[in-house]
């Protein structure tokens, strides 16, 4: 890197001129190829193009011309499909070469861009593919996991393992014939999977992509595919056709695709990409100039800054049109101004509003920016259509997430009883809660319920199985799938949006590692065995997600609805979490539910309204159909478990 400042509190950003064009970047023709970056302090803008990635020298270089507000620009009259490029910009020093930001298709570990035609990477019948489409968010139910995690495990019974490809392998088993990836994603029921970050990341040698791990929380090329993941990282075209086969084989299954972004930081501050064509103008900055880090990895992306809020709306755009991408998750969304976010989910509504938006509503650290003009959770109420998660049930549920000893609900602890129930109403204002005994949330966040995302564990942190078992040391086996399926059964028939880390369903473990974002594949694989070892929970969960999906009882799509339907009528213990539900209203086929939650380590005998009951669930036994009946007005629940019961006719209680 050039000796320079990179301190900026003598530059007002402001003042930078707005692009608004959409040809940013570099377009391929037959006849020509059109490049164009916007690098307003540019003295010059040179480009350069190689054979291939391993020239080390450019066969030809020349400089663009100033254009119009910012932009320099070159049409090379020819053919170029297949040249490999790069950028160097002059702002009084020489940057780095860099491919351009907008960079769709790079080489081998990001360094050059390659210009391609995007129709050949298209594979068979992508014309034809068709988005799965939902009449409201809260019908989603939402997988995590990450490329790598999902195939590589030796007994995954999948070829292409730890691969974009691995998605696309139908029929695919573990040793004890227990179906794998995606037959297992279609048995379980899921709507949607959320992938870990696809683009282009930094951390990983894609020459040598079995020598490290990472989840891919440090971007590089935004709008270009991350090549470890693809079986040829050396040809840019592959990994984006193999990425488009992944899409299109959930898509075919009625699955949809979910894409973790990461528009908060980069990988690389000084030497990140942007960086190389507009010094310091795409980070925020510290009142003494120096580059903030609410993200806490030494930066924060300024996306209140046009030509920021430019990109980011014009990569959600390019993944949205060009992959067809069915929602983001937005990373520490907190870190954004709720303004960006607005336009954010104005715009992608212009290009298709079936698109889910949520993200983390909080930041890693302190930022410049005041907390009330930032996307944090408590600001939700101003984003319309766009979630955020429920910590609030995550820890009411398992217990603190930063004391490995805390334990929640699900695992005896009394007084988590309030924090359940904001949950159970996805956080929206509901007159039977009482927020003083709220622990994380002084006052409901939501406006409506598909702005909540209802969940107990994800990539970070501890899995749900080892934080139960780091809190609950003597807990015998069976005892811990209980509490297991308990936090499912709360997420699973709770209000809002239910999200699940892939293998909670047969109690996945990193074997207590509590921030695996570059343990080895012996940490995150998911390990396909444990399905059948913990069959009875995947088939609980499996029997939870039919149960949601049969039931829009669970899932009203707004908030008046909850507050007229939900009642929670049922006399207060320690450790019970109870409730009645109306689904007339939503066209469910029950007429009363009798939803009842036993947090408690022995049964617990409790009164409901009196009537005659026919039992979905009871202990570990679970069916829609019902697995018997009961009449009165007084119910035992078991241990650690959920009680559900529907009746066409119940008597209010006195």
């Amino acid at each position: 890197m050039v000796t320079r400042s990179w301190r900026f509190n003598h530059i007002d950003f402001s003042t930078y001129p707005f692009y608004n064009g959409d040809d940013l970047g570099v377009r391929w023709q037959k006849e020509k190829t059109v490049f164009k970056v916007w690098a307003p302090t540019a003295q010059k803008v040179e480009l350069r193009l190689y054979h291939n990635w391993q020239d080390g020298h450019p066969y030809l270089k020349v400089f663009l011309k100033p254009s119009i507000v910012g932009t320099w620009a070159i049409t090379l009259e020819g053919d170029y499909e297949g040249v490999f490029y790069t950028f160097r910009v002059n702002d009084g020093d020489w940057l780095h070469e860099a491919p351009d930001m907008y960079a769709r298709c790079v080489g081998v570990n990001g360094k050059y861009g390659i210009i391609y035609n995007p129709s050949k990477t298209d594979p068979e019948g992508w014309g034809d593919d068709k988005r799965p489409r939902y009449k409201d968010f809260t019908e989603a139910i939402i997988y995590e996991t990450h490329i790598r995690d999902f195939s590589i495990d030796k007994n995954s019974g999948i070829r292409n393992k730890g691969k974009y490809l691995g998605f696309t392998e139908e029929g695919t088993v573990s040793p004890s014939g227990q179906p794998t990836g995606l037959s297992h994603l279609k048995e379980l029921g899921v709507t949607h999977v959320h992938l870990l970050p696809v683009f282009d990341f930094s951390s990983i040698d894609e020459e040598r992509p079995l020598e490290k791990y990472n989840w891919g929380y440090d971007p590089q090329n935004y709008n270009a595919l991350e090549g470890s993941y693809s079986t040829n990282p050396y040809d840019g075209t592959i990994r984006i056709r193999e990425f488009k086969q992944l899409v299109k084989a959930l898509h075919d299954n009625g699955i949809g695709v979910i894409m973790d972004v990461v528009y908060n930081h980069t990988g690389l501050v000084k030497g990140s990409v942007f960086n190389q064509f507009v010094p310091g103008y795409f980070y925020r900055q510290n009142p003494d100039g120096t580059f903030a880090n609410a993200s806490g990895c030494g930066s924060e992306i300024a996306s209140e800054r046009a030509m920021v809020l430019k990109f980011i709306v014009d990569s959600l755009t390019f993944w949205i049109e060009e992959y067809h991408i069915d929602g983001f998750r937005f990373d520490l969304m907190g870190v954004h101004d709720v303004q960006a976010m607005q336009v954010i989910r104005k715009k992608v509504d212009e290009t298709d509003s079936g698109i889910f938006l949520y993200g983390e509503g909080w930041a890693a650290a302190t930022s410049p920016m005041r907390e009330e003009l930032r996307a944090v959770k408590a600001n939700i109420h101003k984003l319309p259509g766009i979630a955020a998660f429920s910590d609030d049930m995550r820890d009411a549920l398992k217990g603190n997430l930063h004391n490995k000893k805390s334990k929640g609900f699900v695992s005896g602890q009394a007084l988590r009883e309030e924090s359940v129930r904001f949950g159970i109403v996805a956080a929206i204002r509901h007159p039977q809660i009482v927020y003083g005994y709220v622990e994380s949330s002084p006052a409901p966040w939501a406006v409506e319920p598909n702005q909540c995302i209802n969940y107990v564990s994800c990539h970070d942190n501890y899995t749900l199985w080892d934080k139960l078992r780091l809190s609950n040391p003597k807990a015998p086996d069976e005892e811990m799938r209980k509490m297991v399926r308990l936090a499912g059964a709360i997420i699973l028939t709770s209000q809002g949006v239910p999200f699940l880390h892939s293998g909670i369903e047969f109690c996945r473990t990193k074997n207590g590692d509590s921030n695996s974002y570059k343990s080895p594949d012996s940490v995150n694989r998911i390990d396909w065995e444990r399905k059948s070892e913990y069959y009875d929970v995947f088939r609980y969960f499996k029997s939870l997600i039919q149960l949601r999906k049969g039931h829009p009882a669970f899932r009203m799509p707004m908030a008046e609805q909850i507050r007229r339907n939900l009642d929670f009528c049922l006399q207060y213990k320690l450790g019970i979490v109870a409730y009645c539900l109306d689904g007339k209203e939503v066209g469910d086929p029950w007429g009363s539910i009798v939803v009842l939650f036993n947090g408690n380590k022995e049964s617990k005998t409790i009164s409901i309204p009196e009537g005659n009951y026919t039992i979905i669930a009871r202990g570990e036994e679970i069916s829609e159909h019902g697995i018997g009946r009961f009449t009165g007005s007084e119910i035992q629940i078991p241990a650690i478990s959920m009680v559900l019961l529907v009746s066409k006719t119940v008597r209010k209680p006195l």
